[in-house]
């Protein structure tokens, strides 16, 4: 392998932060002080690169530390992992979390994506003073939809220091800028469930009742009972629970739980692996997060039957670099369930070995397709690949994978615990069991809402107290459609979303009154889907471009100038479903369609 390192060094700091990752280089072709030894043989080879996929972790390391990524901290990076240089500026450059250039060890992440730019984002931007060693930064949505607007302010150092403002006005804000360690705690999880203590909740019946932090206090209120039965019926009896229950993935897909378990499951070529994606990043979705902070043992336990059930004995969870508190969370429930041998070696006295290792993401939408993800894991940019071969034959790191959310992933405890088919008498025929919604925009009470499927988009809406004046409501998030005020009839089920022509996508129930600019909004979805393409494919790449372009021309045209515009939108939007290798650019055109022939946009 050819490598070429430029003649810049790291600091000091940068080496010491990689090294805390890595351990101390071993010789001088991974960056150590050259002895006569070295002059005899190269070590490494292969052993180095094999660890490939700890250059994600790597970059983070020197980004959390210095706050930016300097050549000399690529190279060393580089010089440690046997990764060629281009490639890992490849990878770095392709994260807005990080930054390849100088900047203050400060930034202050200011979402101006959906709801939050119907709360003021642009104001708030506008409003906040220049301070020295600060950056303000426009975010894409940071999954705080319930407190928009919002902006996260993060130091580097050692250790990293991270605040929250939400709501958040300039001065908040800024405060949490430049006194992280003194602005006000988060609210807790619980606060973004108006339904926290009623009876007949499922998947949140225990978010605001137990200590998130203590694994006894978990057990007390039945955890790990779905484990112990898991044990009990075996792997093929947990598939098959699994799959009687009729369970469907809720990050948006709706594939069949069990079919994809037990395809996993049948490979004959190990090792596998479990997956679970948390890197929830479609702008109005925050439920992932309630869960992963107000239950993060529910994961974990889920988590260790899906492994269990698919004969894998590692899993690895991807979560979103915007959630501090729930990575703290999810760090300390795995520490404690391997102390207290629920991972590791011999999970329950069982001979079953599984154990979680945690990946954070840096920024990148496109990280929520499942080989993009895989992708991101293995020290790759997060582009996705081409299908087939499916996960589940050649997955993470070429291996069988199964690949679900966390919602998805938390719905298995229930099923064991009460049995697949009173699991199924939840919700109706096709679309079983309970559903997450994240609610948010012109509401009196966003959060997460846990609703059987099959009750209306009406019900959801009375619930949350939509206000007065509503002109329109998101469903899916930027991927997904518009619906008008007359057709909150609408059941919540995927069927019925489907027959209605729209989606129910991850669950995102975005509110719109009248006083927000319907053309402003469809141009932000715009640039959401341009920022976030990975750029892999031409109908997208281009697509993307050209649908926002289109969109700042309607904006000043009126008659037949924005008619022809609207026809060129159709015909891009048609390419980049037909075209487009993942759903990203499948998806782009969705909800500008939706407004056009559902809200009678621009007309």
């Amino acid at each position: 392998m050819d490598l070429r390192f430029g003649d810049s060094k790291p600091t000091d700091e940068e080496r010491a932060a990689v090294d805390a990752l890595l351990g101390p280089p071993e010789s001088a072709w991974e960056g150590a002080d050259r002895s006569d030894a070295d002059l005899r043989w190269a070590r490494g080879g292969r052993a180095a690169r094999d660890r490939r996929d700890l250059l994600l972790p790597a970059l983070h390391a020197v980004n959390d530390r210095v706050g930016w990524i300097s050549e000399g901290a690529l190279d060393y990076v580089c010089r440690r992992l046997t990764v060629p240089p281009a490639e890992a500026y490849g990878v770095a450059s392709f994260y807005a979390l990080f930054s390849l250039r100088p900047r203050p060890a400060t930034v202050l992440h200011v979402c101006t994506d959906l709801a939050c730019a119907a709360a003021g984002a642009e104001r708030l931007c506008a409003a906040l003073p220049g301070t020295p060693g600060v950056t303000v930064q426009r975010s894409p949505c940071l999954g705080l939809c319930e407190r928009a607007p919002a902006a996260l302010a993060v130091r580097a150092g050692e250790p990293v220091r991270t605040a929250v403002a939400a709501p958040a006005t300039a001065r908040s804000a800024a405060f949490a800028a430049t006194a992280p360690d003194s602005a006000p705690e988060e609210p807790p999880a619980v606060a973004a469930v108006p339904q926290a203590g009623q009876d007949g909740l499922v998947l949140l019946r225990r978010v605001g009742v137990v200590d998130p932090a203590s694994l006894d206090d978990y057990r007390a209120h039945g955890g790990y009972a779905a484990l112990r039965r898991a044990f009990a019926l075996g792997p093929a009896g947990v598939i098959r629970e699994v799959t009687d229950s009729g369970l469907l993935g809720r990050g948006g897909a709706a594939f069949p739980t069990g079919r994809k378990w037990q395809a996993t499951a049948a490979r004959p070529d190990h090792p596998h692996y479990v997956v679970c994606n948390a890197d929830e990043s479609e702008p109005g979705t925050f439920k992932d997060r309630v869960l992963l902070e107000g239950d993060p043992y529910a994961l974990i336990e889920a988590m260790t039957i899906a492994g269990y059930a698919t004969g894998a004995h590692r899993g690895y969870l991807y979560l979103r670099g915007e959630y501090p508190r729930a990575l703290h969370r999810v760090e300390h429930a795995v520490e404690r369930a391997r102390a207290r041998g629920l991972l590791g070696d011999d999970v329950l006295g069982h001979g079953y070995a599984f154990d979680i290792e945690i990946r954070r993401g840096a920024g990148a939408y496109i990280c929520g397709e499942e080989t993009a993800l895989f992708n991101s894991i293995e020290g790759r940019r997060g582009e996705p690949r081409a299908k087939p071969p499916f996960p589940v034959e050649k997955g993470l790191f070429g291996r069988p994978t199964a690949a679900n959310n966390v919602e998805t992933l938390v719905n298995v405890l229930p099923i064991l615990t009460m049995g697949a088919q009173a699991y199924a008498a939840i919700g109706t025929g096709a679309s079983t069991g309970p559903k997450l919604f994240c609610v948010s925009g012109s509401v009196d009470r966003p959060g997460v809402y846990e609703l059987p499927f099959g009750a209306t988009l009406g019900e959801l809406l009375d619930l949350a107290g939509v206000r007065d004046g509503l002109r329109a409501v998101l469903l899916g998030g930027a991927a997904g459609g518009f619906v008008r005020p007359d057709e909150t009839h609408i059941p919540l089920t995927f069927e019925g979303t489907r027959a209605a022509g729209t989606t129910l996508g991850s669950g995102v129930v975005l509110a719109f009154d009248s006083t927000v600019p319907l053309p402003r909004l469809l141009l932000r979805i715009a640039e959401f889907f341009r920022d976030e393409s990975c750029g892999q494919c031409v109908p997208c790449r281009v697509g993307t471009v050209r649908q926002e372009e289109a969109l700042h021309r309607i904006a000043e045209r009126t008659g037949a100038a924005a008619a022809d515009d609207i026809a060129l939108l159709r015909e891009v939007g048609r390419a980049m479903r037909d075209a487009s290798i993942c759903g990203l650019g499948q998806t782009a055109w969705n909800a500008v369609e939706s407004a056009i022939d559902r809200l009678g946009a621009y007309a």
